[in-house]
């Protein structure tokens, strides 16, 4: 059987129907996240202003509250970076990534081969069992039994820890106080095997992602290539191709609209996921202008708005307004679209 082939314009429509942005849900903030397979946060404000381009009638305690409550996590995830999630998905996510972001880990670090992992993870549970610590307070004692620096993006590896609001929300952007993710997401019973947890990761970046190549399911996932096929070979997907004949998969029933959809304007915060190399497929970020917005010489990746589904400039907000810096001269309508969310963004932030 043939399989259909999908033209890059399609994609496009897809990846934005499956993340919210061709139109906003009626959602609450942990079930968009779910709906998404999370947001990057490791600047904590932009989770926030992803929910809000995501979102009806979102508002900035909406979410403060979730954290607060415990209805949505803060943790690394997926590439070893900070991702807002849901309860439900964090313990089969972290699962599906852990011994693949501890063997990058070892392959990183193997100056400090002699370094036993394990046995400083159990010191540092040590030091969280009574509660909460300071990112500082935990890499002090770190430093007093005589540990390298390094030992710290390992930490994070070995022990499930979580950003303790607070920390890591609008109000307290600085995300520096940790826990054990014990103590405030419920441990499942039974809990995922790597297997399941593998195939539950898989589905649930299709579902926000999708139609997606298997090297796009690696690099979301943090994968070998070799690993990823093997998951995808146990999964009931859909095969699709891309116009150079490219390979796609996808899970069964997710929109694919059509390549005509019309996209409103969105404005993204740093480091939204839709703009990194997974996602590449589906242009949201043309090519040419990648450099402007991940470049070397910039510490996070700059806040972009969207036309037409695709990149077409960055914001800052600033003195009270959201000031809009076009890549090209706009059309005199989609200035004007992109004037009246940056208005409407501006009262967010001030709401």
């Amino acid at each position: 059987m043939t399989e259909r082939v999908l033209s890059t314009r399609e994609l496009n429509r897809a990846v934005l129907a499956r993340q919210l942005l061709l139109e906003r849900a009626a959602l609450s903030p942990e079930q968009a996240l779910e709906r998404v397979a999370g947001l990057q946060t490791q600047y904590a404000p932009s989770g926030y202003v992803g929910l809000w381009s995501r979102l009806a009638g979102f508002r900035r305690q909406v979410l403060t509250e979730a954290l607060l409550a415990g209805r949505v996590v803060q943790a690394w995830a997926m590439r070893c970076t900070i991702h807002m999630v849901s309860p439900a998905d964090y313990w089969p996510f972290t699962e599906a990534v852990r011994e693949a972001r501890r063997e990058w880990w070892r392959r990183s670090h193997r100056a400090s081969g002699s370094v036993d992992m394990p046995a400083i993870a159990s010191e540092v549970r040590a030091y969280l069992a009574d509660g909460p610590l300071k990112q500082a307070e935990i890499q002090g004692r770190l430093a007093a039994q005589g540990l390298p620096r390094e030992v710290w993006p390992g930490v994070q590896l070995w022990v499930d820890l979580v950003r303790v609001p607070p920390a890591g929300t609008w109000e307290t952007p600085r995300a520096h106080v940790y826990g054990l993710a014990e103590h405030t997401v419920p441990v499942p019973e039974p809990a995922p095997t790597r297997a399941c947890a593998s195939e539950y990761l898989v589905a649930r970046y299709l579902d926000g992602f999708g139609p997606a190549s298997p090297a796009d399911v690696a690099s979301f996932c943090g994968w070998s290539i070799t690993a990823t096929r093997e998951v995808l070979a146990r999964m009931s997907l859909c095969r699709y191709r891309t116009e150079t004949g490219g390979e796609l998969v996808d899970v069964p029933g997710a929109p694919l609209p059509g390549p005509d959809t019309p996209a409103p304007v969105r404005f993204l915060g740093q480091w939204d996921a839709n703009l990194l190399v997974h996602a590449r497929r589906a242009q949201i970020l043309p090519e040419e202008h990648r450099s402007r917005v991940f470049a070397r010489n910039i510490p996070q990746s700059v806040p972009t708005f969207l036309v037409d589904g695709q990149v077409a400039g960055t914001w800052r907000y600033i003195d009270g307004e959201v000031r809009c810096e076009p890549f090209q001269r706009l059309d005199r309508q989609a200035e004007q679209e992109v004037e009246a969310e940056a208005a409407r963004l501006a009262g967010f932030h001030v709401d």
